[in-house]
């Protein structure tokens, strides 16, 4: 039965209740007059003036609506589009390889590569269970022993395009291992890359093919099916054709990003070695091919004859480790009808590199293939905007108009009245827009504003000067700064954005905030943002370096770099910058740690009393701050310094500069700075706590003991001072050392046990993993720094490396040495331990990438001597009562509830 289709009405009731309903808001500000002034103000028509005004900003709080509800991509477009607030999809989607397929993708993207393939390299050691000796032979004294695999090392299996040409083979072999390290992943290495054997199988066959067919033609197709069967090649999408294929968009950026293109899971997993050859596959492919009538006889066979005539044999086996292969020895016979039909080979020839050549076409993709397509949105200049003092009627004076010349001066200055009462609505509009034009930057990523609100000054007031006084802060810092300035919590509602862009990430910080709470109080506001800042900065792919969620899993690139690559250098693993940037720990590098910055020495005071004084070098080893005062205890030291650098990185570097466009006063304070003048006219300053009062010892925190000719000085050393521990300044960092890097030679056979690393057997019966190399890491900190002396810190700090350690890997924390005592002449018997430990990292690593495999023995085993003679170093306690309520220790020790430490 039809049904009559209704009429499209249009609804009575249009309005949206919102900020784009003009009547809505007019509604409401006459609501809020009522309430206000119904006993002074009765007429609320239209021609009263003040509800003409009501109207014309209920019709501008409209307009911002209209701009807040525009496309998201016109909101965040600047004059170059959508530009660098948010990380690409090819930024952040791909990862580092895990998987081996994910490797064979990246091997088969080098060209020259036709196919890859991986299998773990088989290495057994054995294991005396008397002597907790290790060996790759087994033991002949009789010794109870047992065995296990090396796990994480990989042989690479290469197809090649042309295995002939040695030259393009060994080069082709030299980038597979240079692309391998730079993109190994954590406790895995390259065992070895060879090229595949081939397994030569002889196809013989008799075909019937129809009178028109081009018998040429169709033993070209007959060729390519078998290679192609024998060896499949893999082929390249752009990211349109695999989303036509039915993958979404994640799915297609899973694993390693290509220069190529994409290539499609289930062809590379069909494009495996073989294990056998099936006739009745051969048999399908060559009934596919057009103008193929029927296959009258066929065979397969080993080239060397061997099952030849043999009509049962219907699967070839493959060796482990080879490809077949045609072989030469194959034969095709065509017919039509009864009538044998000859073969021109040199056209055959033809025909097949014209197969290859369509097969091939259209897999040159450009960058714009390659990615999905982010919307340009329009610059509409959103943040501008008028006053609306140019809307009103001419009568009431205050547009570009103005009054008429016959105006009386009191119905002018009536007219500069509301002039100057419509300038406050102005300028919160002008602010409202202001804000709207910066949400691109303040949702960026890549945020780098201080400041969370933002006002303009208000544009086209005909008049203005006679409304204003202080013209000079008509600029929008200046004006921002004026208006905003004691009510912008800019540290605090930074962090909060910062926690929601962190979030859309689906990772938190907040341990790490609380930790930092805990120990330094309010004043930790400032480095947790700087901290939230670098991680989110460094979350993707950027500059062509890994990003910490892309490459968590990624090992360091040690093989075959420069010194500078390996030492110094932020050629680290995943985890380890992951780990550091999730800690707060500014400086991620490998490099040495026990240069520390800081010395923190003991002496005796004028009444025989030990106590601690501390000072900071500079990048020159100059000391360019000290303690104001003697404390009892090391780590109380260390505290009053970390304040006085947060104090110091707190203050902003416009007020400094702020503070010397005049000439400045003794003990003139400069945020927390305090400017010195002796009697002889030299300028110096220290670092306060503002909090305290002048006459409190707290108040001065540090102090800088050089003196300065002029005010000049005096500026630039301050600014150097907040330069040097803002960017410059840390004590922290990490080691990530891998155990499969510290095996001896897998190519030989006869080791001697003392090259292996030590092992604690228990007589085989209850130490396990025995094995020392596998999925095992050793994590090395500074236990002497601030926060990683503190016990909450360490737990925390462990908790990370265990959580953001890949999950088969196993890793032992060591929180070791002292910081190292600055002295005049170093002598090698004084070296801290973590000097030794650095040392024989460093003299391992560049031997491992750049010497012959004997000097590289005698590093290797000093730096397993070293390793495994670490020890945790933890903070001395007291030990107190639980019911002691009144002891407030920062270095207790509760019975039963503290630990010392774990594997």
């Amino acid at each position: 039965m039809p049904v009559k289709d209704e009429h499209i009405t249009i609804p009575k009731k249009v309005g949206s209740g919102d900020d784009l309903d003009y009547s809505f808001l007019k509604e409401k500000g006459l609501e809020y007059v009522q309430q206000l002034s119904h006993d002074i103000w009765t007429d609320y028509n239209e021609h009263d003036p003040g509800i003409t005004i009501l109207e014309l900003l209920s019709y501008a709080i409209t307009d911002l609506g209209m701009r807040i509800n525009m496309p998201v991509e016109d909101i965040l477009a600047g004059n170059k589009g959508i530009s660098g607030q948010f990380f690409s999809a090819t930024e952040i989607l791909p990862s580092q390889p895990v998987t081996i397929a994910d490797y064979r993708k990246l091997f088969i993207d080098i060209d020259g590569v036709k196919n890859c393939w991986l299998k773990p390299f088989e290495k057994s050691v054995f294991v005396d269970c008397k002597k907790d000796w290790l060996a790759y032979t087994p033991f002949q004294n009789g010794h109870e022993q047992r065995s296990f695999s090396l796990q994480g090392l990989y042989e690479v299996i290469l197809d090649v395009d042309d295995p002939e040409d040695e030259t393009a083979v060994a080069a082709i072999k030299k980038n597979v291992e240079k692309v391998y390290h730079a993109n190994r992943n954590l406790c895995e290495d390259l065992a070895g890359i060879s090229v595949v054997e081939e397994q030569k199988i002889s196809v013989c066959a008799r075909i019937d093919v129809k009178p028109e067919a081009d018998e040429e033609l169709i033993h070209a197709k007959v060729l390519h099916a078998i290679q192609n069967y024998f060896s499949p090649s893999v082929r390249f999408y752009s990211l349109k054709q695999m989303t036509e294929k039915g993958y979404s968009v994640d799915e297609v950026f899973e694993g390693p990003l290509l220069r190529s293109g994409f290539i499609d899971d289930r062809e590379l997993d069909k494009a495996g070695l073989k294990t056998e050859v099936r006739l009745s596959d051969i048999i399908q492919l060559i009934m596919q091919i057009d103008g193929v009538n029927v296959i009258k006889e066929i065979t397969i066979s080993g080239c060397d004859g061997a099952g030849d005539g043999n009509a049962d044999k219907w699967v070839l086996c493959v060796d482990d480790g080879k490809k077949p292969v045609l072989c030469e020895k194959s034969a095709f016979s065509y017919y039509k009808g009864v009538l044998p039909v000859n073969i021109n080979h040199k056209r055959v020839g033809m025909y097949l590199d014209e197969i290859v050549e369509a097969e091939n076409a259209g897999q040159e993709f450009s960058p714009a293939d390659l990615g999905p397509e982010v919307p340009h949105g329009s610059y509409l200049e959103i943040e501008k905007t008028t006053t609306i003092q140019n809307d009103l009627p001419d009568t009431y004076g205050t547009g570009q108009t103005g009054m008429p010349a016959s105006a009386d001066t009191a119905r002018k200055a009536k007219a500069k009245q509301l002039k100057g009462y419509l300038l406050f609505f102005d300028q919160i509009l002008a602010s409202y827009f202001a804000h709207l034009g910066k949400v691109k930057e303040l949702l960026s990523v890549r945020n780098t504003l201080d400041r969370t609100y933002f006002t303009k000054p208000v544009e086209d007031v005909k008049g203005l000067e006679g409304l204003l006084s202080g013209l000079d802060i008509l600029d929008d810092e200046q004006l921002t700064k004026a208006l905003f300035e004691n009510i912008d919590k800019n540290i605090e509602r930074k962090n909060i954005l910062l926690d929601h862009l962190i979030a859309r990430f689906a990772e938190n910080m907040n341990d790490y905030v609380f930790l930092m709470k805990k120990l330094y109080g309010p004043h930790s506001a400032v480095s947790v943002r700087e901290a939230k800042e670098r991680m989110l900065s460094e979350y993707g792919d950027t500059d062509g370096r890994i990003g910490i969620s892309n490459g968590r899993g990624s090992a360091f690139d040690y093989q075959g770099r420069d010194k500078e690559y390996l030492w110094d250098t932020d050629n680290v693993s995943g985890v380890q910058k992951r780990i550091s940037l999730l800690a707060g720990i500014k400086d991620y590098r490998r490099r040495n740690l026990s240069l520390s910055f800081v010395d923190v020495y003991e002496f005796a005071d004028s009444h025989g009393h030990d106590v601690y004084r501390w000072r900071v070098r500079n990048m020159s080893d100059d000391i360019v701050l000290s303690s104001t005062e003697n404390y009892d205890s090391r780590r109380e030291a260390e505290a009053e310094l970390y304040f006085a650098v947060l104090k110091i990185v707190d203050m902003p570097v416009s007020v400094v500069k702020k503070a010397f466009e005049r000439p400045v006063a003794d003990e003139q304070e400069i945020a927390n700075f305090e400017v010195q003048i002796s009697p002889e006219g030299k300028y110096s300053f220290d670092v306060i706590n503002a909090d305290e009062p002048e006459s409190s010892v707290n108040h001065v925190i540090a102090r800088q003991f050089t003196y300065y000719d002029t005010q000049e000085e005096l500026r630039d050393a301050m600014l150097d001072l907040i330069g040097f521990f803002t960017s410059d300044f840390t004590e922290e960092g990490m080691f990530v050392v891998e155990h499969i890097l510290l095996r001896p030679d897998i190519n030989r056979t006869n080791v001697p046990h003392n090259q292996f690393m030590p092992v604690c057997t228990d007589g085989c019966s209850d130490c396990e993993p025995v094995d020392p190399y596998s999925f095992r890491v050793t994590v090395v900190l500074p236990g002497w720094t601030y926060r990683f002396s503190d016990p909450d810190f360490r737990t925390f700090m462990e908790e990370l490396i265990r959580y953001e350690m890949p999950a088969h890997v196993l890793a032992r924390v060591c929180w070791i040495g002292d910081r190292k005592v600055h002295r005049e002449n170093d002598d090698e018997n004084e070296l801290t331990e973590m000097e030794l430990f650095e040392n024989a990292y460093k003299e391992f690593l560049f031997a491992r990438t750049n010497t012959g495999q004997g000097q590289n023995i005698t590093k290797q085993k000093n730096l397993i001597k070293i390793l495994s003679n670490l020890n945790s170093v933890y903070p001395a306690g007291t030990l107190i009562d639980c019911e002691d309520e009144e002891d407030r220790s920062d270095n207790k020790i509760v019975l039963g509830n503290t630990h010392i430490g774990n594997l």
